[in-house]
């Protein structure tokens, strides 16, 4: 194995991913296998400066570096190959956010990222005008609440992009962008795979209102579908990555994309009628869509696949944290009795106790909001266990409760696509939550009232996704990103399937039924709990 990966490392059958994430750069090597051979990371928090949360461009080409170079170091050590030029290479990052130019490329604003609440007005009003849900953190938001605020740096704008579309811009010259990313700046046409011109008429007709004359064509980055080319890298882009100067220019990259379009690759989520669920701190669950939803629905985002098919995201801001919160209690619980437990113990030993439960958590219910969410219409989070007297207060209830209602506001948010008559053949399931096997996948079964599936390979996560897009690139055949994925890199996926068995989705409608009739107790620990 070791000579055959040494053999793809001198011969470029290798693929680069870099994925810049909330929390961690992430730079993957695979071979001609689809497999990491190689891996290099970078720890990095976004900051609030003047009431907006960024990262700084310094730290952004620091963290790329140090990631790049961590894993080119591993290939030597591990392979005893220098890392001179690579079969393709492929960025992503969060989505979102903004990152606007003036017609000298200089950043006329601090990177804006996703996680700033700061275009309220804008949401609603490009929302209402477009008939099509336009989130806050959206990049067309962003630049609408800017031009509403009448900022100094909007006359000057020339450019804007995402993190991703940025990072690929200084690499290779070329100001373009997935469609994936490029559905999170400003709605996709899903017939042309381009942006929605009807709306690019419809938003340039309010910007004129408020000063704002620039052509949003010429503004945003072109759009690529996965599989084309995106352009090469540029001697000074090889030095941007490598300031060794290792690495050599002309390496073919790939469309760069965001997090969600890399976690549907990584998951081999791609096709129609099939979807994903990231559980984690937050969760969101996307569905790959047959056609476009006949309401517009504050709490469904809709983006697109790589390929530009369209997906529904449901995205929620609470999901495990409240369950961690317990497990060390229990912890602190058993250290003060002199126990040593490993987390992983304690974690697998609480969450298998919750598969002895009764399906409906036995009358009991919780809210593990320490966020507010939109859902629900929560503004504020409050964790919140409660009962009845009559309720059956037992540890695998308990256990099953609070896994329960780590997937309850996702359950509402899916429960609209249910009225939609959205079919779902497959989910993907992946984050910590599904650790311990078959627990939070058969209950996430019950919830979703679908079939889930675990694969050892979804661990691997976005850095991944796209460095299998940037293989993609290098296709011998024109095959089909779907069929590349079943074929070169799943085939030999292991993974478990569990199926919702009737007592688990009569017991979860139970749940569900009083978790909503619940909301107005949560209401009032926000209101009276300050």
């Amino acid at each position: 194995m070791v000579a055959k990966t040494k053999l793809d490392i001198m011969d470029g059958k290798t693929a680069l991913g870099i994925e810049f994430g909330s929390t961690r750069i992430k730079a993957v090597l695979i071979g001609s296998e689809m497999t990491p051979i190689a891996a290099g990371s970078y720890d990095w928090e976004n900051r609030l400066e003047d009431g907006i949360w960024t990262y700084s461009l310094e730290e952004i080409w620091k963290g790329l570096r140090v990631s790049y170079r961590k894993m080119a170091t591993e290939v030597f050590e591990e392979y005893g190959e220098t890392l001179t030029s690579i079969g393709a290479i492929g960025f992503s990052a969060m989505m979102h956010g903004y990152m606007v130019f003036d017609d000298q490329d200089e950043l006329l604003v601090p990177f804006r990222t996703w996680r700033n609440s700061i275009t309220g007005e804008a949401e609603k009003a490009l929302t209402k005008a477009f008939q099509y849900n336009i989130p806050q953190r959206w990049s067309i938001a962003h630049l609408y609440q800017a031009i509403l605020n009448h900022e100094e740096h909007v006359e000057k704008v020339h450019f804007f992009t995402t993190l991703a579309g940025y990072i690929h811009w200084q690499l290779t010259g070329q100001k373009v962008l997935g469609v994936g990313d490029a559905s999170g700046m400003f709605p996709i046409d899903i017939h042309t795979k381009n942006y929605d011109q009807q709306m690019i008429g419809t938003f340039s007709e309010l910007a004129k209102k408020e000063g704002f004359i620039q052509d949003l064509n010429q503004l945003l980055p072109k759009v690529l579908l996965a599989g084309e080319s995106a352009g090469s890298l540029t001697k000074e882009g090889a030095y941007l990555l490598d300031p060794t100067g290792t690495l050599q220019e002309g390496i073919p990259l790939c469309p760069p994309e965001g997090d969600a379009g890399t976690g549907m690759v990584a998951t081999n989520s791609v096709r129609q009628k099939t979807g994903n669920v990231s559980a984690g701190t937050s969760a969101f669950a996307m569905i790959v869509l047959e056609e476009q939803l006949k309401e517009v629905h504050p709490e469904i985002d809709l983006v697109t696949t790589p390929m530009g098919d369209l997906v529904a995201m449901v995205h929620t801001n609470n999901c495990s944290s409240e369950i961690n919160a317990w497990v060390n209690l229990f912890k602190e619980f058993s250290q003060t009795l002199g126990l040593d437990i490993s987390n992983d113990k304690l974690y697998n030993t609480l969450f298998e106790k919750a598969l002895e439960a009764d399906p409906d958590c036995g009358g009991m219910l919780s809210y593990g909001y320490y966020s507010g969410e939109n859902i629900t219409g929560m503004n504020e989070g409050r964790p919140l266990f409660v009962r009845t007297p009559e309720s059956k207060f037992s540890l695998a209830n308990f256990m099953r409760l609070h896994l329960s209602s780590a997937f309850g506001a996702m359950r509402i948010g899916m429960e609209i696509l249910k009225k939609e008559k959205i079919h779902i053949d497959k989910l993907v399931g992946h984050g910590g939550i599904f650790k311990t096997p078959e627990v939070g996948q058969r209950i996430l079964a019950a919830a979703m009232e679908a079939p889930v599936t675990v694969m050892e390979t979804a661990g691997e996560g976005g850095a991944w996704g796209i460095a299998l897009l940037a293989a993609f690139v290098n296709k011998e055949d024109n095959v089909p990103l779907e069929e590349f994925l079943d074929k070169q890199v799943f085939i030999d996926s292991v993974g478990q399937t569990i199926s919702p068995n009737q007592a688990d989705v009569t017991g979860y409608n139970q749940f569900i039924d009083r978790y909503q009739k619940g909301l107005p107790i949560e209401q009032a620990a926000i209101d009276g709990l300050k």
